[in-house]
């Protein structure tokens, strides 16, 4: 079996190229210090990732994890604030994330608007509930407790617990997808969904739980990101959800639906983590990140149709009867 017919192993090997093109110059970027931060740095990217791999493996995008992120970091910041317990904050992230995809779930399931079409517009909506919940003003790091923000930044053999979070999520839903009814349900949707629905599969209800977990996710997310950067406003992760598609289409998760693993997502997210944290370091605007997402995009989808065009002439014949 030949690796490099793997996009998994080109994409590793691209990120340690990309490694060593920026230690022959800056040798202390792979210092081990430096590398966790790249890791850690990437963890929100991976996290919010996965949850976009499943729903892309169901044929649909989700737009709104971004602002998903945001209005579950600034619920979890406004209660904090409210002296509510660490714990219950948590648990409500989660819930209120998984109920925000629930609601882009149940309008391509039940009403059968595109799911593109329904994130974007539910984007929209999310950080319009961050404006009416705060009217537009921050919570900044004086406002929250010492608890709050202490938790992702603790660090555990070498990693933060931000870090270790993404870490339990891969393996997690690695096995998800790779072990469960569910999982395998995922891939049916997307790859066939007429054969899906012939094997007893519903593929709205499975698209559903494609949203309800991506949006958990998010929720998850949000917490993490607001405590680690110690602000929340409308804005926060504004077109995040650029550079999470980006990761996925980098790790070869078909746009199409219905191919493509955590793995090849969580590979997207790190190579991006290392252009991202390499672009201060050889004097170049990190504000090229968002232009090197969208061409990324661009580049890997072309990648994709070219790998998967059948070769050969197709010749059409007309029917003698």
């Amino acid at each position: 079996m030949n690796i490099f017919k793997h996009r998994e192993a080109l994409l590793a090997l691209a990120i340690l190229a990309s490694l060593g093109l920026i230690a022959s110059r800056f040798p202390a970027f792979i210092q081990p210090a430096s590398l966790a931060n790249v890791i850690n740095d990437s963890a929100p990217l991976m996290i919010l990732g996965i949850g976009q791999v499943i729903v892309i493996l169901t044929k649909c995008i989700d737009l709104s994890v971004a602002a998903n992120l945001a209005l579950t970091g600034m619920i979890a910041a406004l209660m904090n604030g409210a002296g509510v317990p660490l714990p219950l904050i948590l648990a409500a992230v989660v819930v209120i994330g998984a109920a925000l995809g629930a609601v882009n779930g149940v309008l391509v399931w039940k009403v059968g608007i595109p799911s593109i079409v329904v994130t974007l517009g539910t984007m929209t909506i999310y950080r319009g509930i961050i404006f009416l919940l705060t009217d537009g003003k921050w919570v900044n790091a004086h406002e929250m407790t010492d608890g709050f923000k202490a938790l992702p930044r603790l660090a555990i053999l070498g990693l933060p617990v931000m870090s270790w979070v993404a870490v339990v999520l891969i393996a997690v839903f690695a096995l998800v997808l790779t072990r469960t009814a569910l999982g395998r349900a995922f891939y049916a949707v997307g790859g066939n969904p007429h054969a899906a629905v012939y094997a007893g599969l519903n593929v709205g209800r499975t698209q559903f739980w494609a949203f309800v977990i991506s949006g958990a996710l998010a929720g998850v997310t949000g917490y993490l990101w607001v405590a680690r950067y110690a602000v929340a406003y409308v804005d926060i992760a504004g077109g995040f959800e650029l550079d999470v598609v980006a990761a996925c289409v980098i790790g070869g998760i078909a746009i199409a639906g219905g191919a493509g693993t955590i793995w090849g997502a969580v590979l997207g997210a790190l190579f991006l983590g290392v252009i991202k944290n390499a672009l201060p370091v050889v004097d170049i605007s990190p504000f090229w990140q968002m232009a090197i997402s969208g061409s990324a995009i661009i580049l890997a989808v072309a990648f994709n149709t070219a790998k998967s065009r059948p070769k050969g002439r197709l010749i059409l014949r007309e029917a003698t009867e």
